[in-house]
């Protein structure tokens, strides 16, 4: 192949892995893979004297993504070059003294400091232009708000998530599919978030690794003492040695020792010149700066046998493979599963059953197959879909080749329909997230709603899967069985008919006495005529019901649950009065719960002000919102939480 071609390739491929992973806190290969290409573009630049424009050898990251304000940094963040041959971190070092340090795997941010107080946050972004994260910083558990230095300081950080919060917070979520991957996507997540109140839920903390400005200081040309001052100010700084050549080992052998009971996610370590002006004279290349160097740890390997390829469904259609094998330990957990992404990398691994191969985890966390030793050779693909049955076929797109379900009425590609189905407001199944539905409906245990009921049936097939086990298969089978005695308003929303939300497949279900009967065989006109429906969906409903397959899934559904009839107050004291909802609320969970209560009264609530409004429930009555504005103009009463609940004589939630 032209190695002109190649490079443009390679550079396409570790681009679309960068935006992946620094923008989308996704990986789509892993590293070693992204090494291997980046190494074999280098070497190509090299041999042809050619750097195509938008090489990744030549550019930092990818812009940042567009929901929080951007800021262009006063210096660029270049990266780092990096080994994993610790002679060649010890050629670097030479007769130099040098700081090494943890490279910790977080969410790199840049602090600046006027006149002692924290004035500005920004996100690393693509190295040039980052985010401005100011509030978010403003909570992190251990950074500084004031500091004595009453200069403009200047410096950079990274911001992380111990492994012991990560796993709290994982421990408080019950659903295994909703669980975090790893400590790094919920930092990025957390210190990106719009409201600060859920940055400091994460308990994220900041650890300086590299003062930038700080005018009027005296460091004695020296980075250790830059360190030292950063902690007489009140930040706490990457742990370091200061080491020669002579005492490398000794500071190696305690990182890498270190490293398994670290509270720290860590990809590797970074070595840094103490002398200032001797590593500014050195310069930058165009990509890293000459005066430090990143040392990445070499990935545990652990050799294993393939027991099977599964093929897993998607809502987009695509039906992704990953790869099964014997269990083995890795990085000090018990991994036994991992993604090979596409048809493409499964060929040209030549897996085949009972292969022996090489299994690592990426950056310590994420599985991968490193090598495949024996290749005996990729059998064949599924030629039907696992969820749905149909015929499969390739799909092959810049030579990378997918497996893909084209049956528009397959499962898979149903999943917002079950997820709706299962929410709070319909059958309120707890235990069933998004994620869980889509493994349930990949392994073909899902296909309609009816089938959900039956799940219990298939305790031995669910509790082997990865996430799941005797206890979680109680809690889930447990909310299934509750969810069965239910009202008619609840199910009629559940379907998932289209314009029919909760609000309205209540007053549908009142008005025909919450018999599913009778809402089956309502007629155009008799919808039509119930207050606040209208034709509309009046006719969705009707053509929902006019399909004879929607009613076999419906008589279906009403075999498996037991309807009852909504609680209600004998007096509708809110009867033909409508309300709008605005702003935060004190005396309830959330708006959905006031609006519940409003409906339980007879009352209704709709998303916008219209002369046709009775009441705006805001606790802030004289903020200038734009519908406080909209209902003074109309002359509609704004009244708070509490005026509502003297209203309906409920003082006794207050």
């Amino acid at each position: 192949m032209d190695h002109i071609v190649r490079m443009k390739e390679l550079a396409e491929t570790l681009k679309a892995a960068s935006r992946a992973y620094y923008q989308e806190d996704r990986e789509i290969m892993s590293n070693l893979e992204y090494d291997r290409l980046y190494d074999e573009l280098v070497s190509l630049e090299k041999e042809t004297g050619t750097v195509l424009t938008g090489s990744p050898t030549m550019s930092v990251g990818y812009e940042a993504v567009d929901f929080l304000p951007k800021e262009q940094h006063e210096r660029p963040m270049l990266s780092l070059d990096k080994t994993k041959d610790r002679e060649a971190l010890r050629s670097f070092i030479g007769d130099r003294k040098t700081l090494l340090s943890w490279k910790m795997d977080g969410l790199t941010i840049v602090l600046t400091y006027e006149q002692g107080s924290l004035a500005k946050a920004v996100t690393r972004g693509n190295g040039v232009t980052g985010e401005v994260v100011t509030n978010n910083a403003r909570v992190f558990k251990n950074i500084p708000l004031k500091i004595p230095y009453n200069g403009t300081l200047v410096l950079r950080g990274e911001a992380v998530i111990t492994y012991s919060d990560f796993e709290k917070i994982n421990e408080s979520i019950p659903d295994a599919d909703a669980k975090y991957k790893n400590p790094r996507n919920l930092c990025s997540g957390s210190v990106r978030q719009l409201s600060n109140e859920i940055t400091a839920e994460r308990n994220v903390r900041f650890y300086a690794f590299s003062l930038v400005s700080a005018p009027g200081v005296d460091f004695g040309n020296s980075h250790e003492k830059q360190f030292l001052w950063l902690r007489e100010q009140g930040f706490e700084t990457v742990e370091y040695r200061l080491v020669t050549r002579e005492t490398l080992d000794e500071a190696m052998d305690y990182f890498s020792s270190a490293i398994s009971t670290n509270e720290f996610p860590s990809d590797g370590l970074v070595a840094l010149y103490d002398d200032i002006a001797y590593g500014e004279a050195l310069g930058t290349t165009a990509k890293f700066p000459r005066n430090a160097m990143a040392f990445k740890w070499a990935d545990e390997t652990r050799e294993t046998r393939l027991l099977e390829i599964e093929w897993n469904p998607s809502r987009t259609g695509l039906i992704n493979p990953v790869a099964v094998f014997e269990p083995v330990e890795l990085e000090g957990t018990t991994v036994s599963r991992a993604s090979i992404h596409n048809v493409s990398i499964t060929k040209e691994l030549e897996l085949g059953i009972g292969d022996v191969i090489l299994v690592y985890k990426a950056n310590m966390i994420i599985p991968q197959i490193a090598e495949n030793l024996t290749r005996s050779g990729f059998s064949s693909l599924p030629g039907a879909c696992p969820a749905c049955g149909q015929k499969t076929r390739i799909k092959k797109e810049n030579d990378v080749e997918t497996l893909v379900c084209d049956n528009p009425d397959c499962p898979a590609k149903k999943i917002k329909a079950f997820t709706l189905f299962v929410s709070r407001d319909a059958m309120n199944i707890d235990g069933l997230s998004e994620q869980t539905l889509e493994k349930f409906i990949a392994k073909g245990l899902i296909h309609e709603f009816s089938d959900i009921y039956r799940l219990k049936e298939q305790h031995d097939v669910i509790v082997g899967m990865e996430g799941f086990g005797e206890k979680s298969f109680s809690k889930l089978t447990a909310g299934i069985e509750a969810s069965r005695d239910t009202t008619m308003a609840r199910v009629l929303y559940g379907l998932g008919i289209p314009n029919i939300g909760a609000a309205n497949a209540r007053v549908i279900s009142r008005h025909f006495d919450e018999d599913p009967e009778k809402v089956r065989h309502a007629s155009f006109d008799d919808i039509s005529a119930i207050e606040s429906i209208g034709p509309v969906i009046a006719g969705t409903l009707t053509a929902y019901f006019a399909d004879g397959e929607n009613n076999r899934i419906f008589d279906d559904l009403l075999n498996e649950i037991h309807l009852s009839r909504e609680e209600r107050p004998a007096h509708q004291i809110l009867e033909g009065r409508t309300f709008v909802v605005t702003g935060s609320v004190e005396h309830f969970s959330n708006r959905s719960e006031l609006k519940a209560l409003i409906e339980s009264l007879g009352g209704k609530v709709t998303g916008s002000v219209t002369g046709k409004t009775d009441f705006l429930i805001n606790n802030d009555v004289n903020s200038s919102s734009s519908k406080n504005k909209k209902a003074r103009e109309l002359g509609i009463p704004v009244i708070s939480e509490a005026d509502f609940l003297k209203m309906t004589g409920e003082n006794e939630l207050s």
